[in-house]
């Protein structure tokens, strides 16, 4: 499959950042894109650097005036396009949603975030309740994709479950960065630790990972921390965790990147780690805690 994915700096403009990401979307397209990938809440800056209503006036219906744009988009060039949408479900219910479109500009369908952080500049759960549509693959005509959404990839238990549902290979909008006062070391145990930990989910179920994030700095409206440098390095790794792509940090990026889906036969028979799953003995996993 070839996949194209965009890493964007983005403005306050909403409509500038939807008329970006049209341009790139259709020149991954003609490059031989069959499947694009976008950024955690791509339409506009990150928002959740403080807890703010007025910020709800950026929310979305599902389906709505985004989903007709980016239906069209995914139309006109025919491909299956995954975007990350801040969701108005009804007046005081909001979620942070993956929509995949069709290559015929259909909602093939939607994931709403489940794991909702609340850290300083991460303040998450005032805007977004926690998804309850579970994890389950989105049927395209490509196959079966598991999306997930940036906190959700920390977590092996979301990724194991949409590889025991099918999916041929996972993806990951995100919207992570450094804070300014971090050291360098802390900088780089951040990001070696993000590229790590998703690397390895590709290795533990045999499929495919991609992961957008978005570049560029965006100031703290509140004035409270000194903004977000976020740190791009969107990439893309294989079922045995080799990087088939990585982006710079600093630099918008837009690349068509060709996977082997195929492999994952292959490297299951090597390492046959669904085989040998002890599921009789997993019971503790649903314990919060085990004193």
């Amino acid at each position: 499959m070839k996949i194209g994915i965009i890493q964007q700096k983005n403005s306050p403009s909403v409509e500038s950042n939807r008329n970006n990401l049209i341009e790139k979307i259709e020149r991954l397209s003609q490059k031989g894109a069959q499947l694009v990938a976008l950024q955690e809440l791509h339409d506009s800056l990150y928002f959740c650097q403080e807890e703010n209503v007025d910020n709800f006036a950026l929310a979305t219906p599902i389906p709505g005036p985004a989903t007709q744009i980016y239906s069209q988009v995914a139309r006109k060039c025919g491909i299956v396009l995954v975007t990350s949408l801040f969701e108005k479900r009804a007046p005081g219910l909001h979620h942070n949603t993956a929509v995949v479109f069709d290559t015929d500009g259909s909602i093939a369908g939607k994931y709403r975030k489940m794991h909702i952080p609340d850290d300083p500049a991460y303040y998450e759960k005032f805007y977004f309740t926690p998804g309850d549509l579970g994890f389950e693959p989105i049927n395209t005509s490509l196959g079966k994709i598991g999306v997930l959404v940036c906190w959700d990839q920390w977590y092996p238990e979301a990724a194991r479950i949409m590889a025991l549902k099918g999916a041929r290979l996972l993806i990951y909008p995100t919207a992570i960065g450094f804070e300014s006062t971090d050291s360098e070391q802390e900088q780089l145990r951040q990001i070696n630790a993000w590229k790590t930990i998703q690397r390895a989910h590709a290795i533990a179920n045999g499929i495919p990972v991609i992961t957008v994030n978005r570049t560029g700095h965006e100031p703290d409206p509140s004035n409270r921390t000194n903004g977000i440098s976020f740190w791009g390095s969107s990439f893309i790794a294989g079922q045995q965790g080799e990087l088939f792509f990585e982006a710079p940090i600093n630099e918008e990026t837009e690349s068509v990147v060709d996977v082997e889906l195929n492999r994952t036969e292959t490297v299951r028979h090597w390492w046959p780690f669904l085989r040998d799953r002890r599921i009789d003995s997993y019971h503790d996993i649903i314990n919060r805690f085990i004193d």
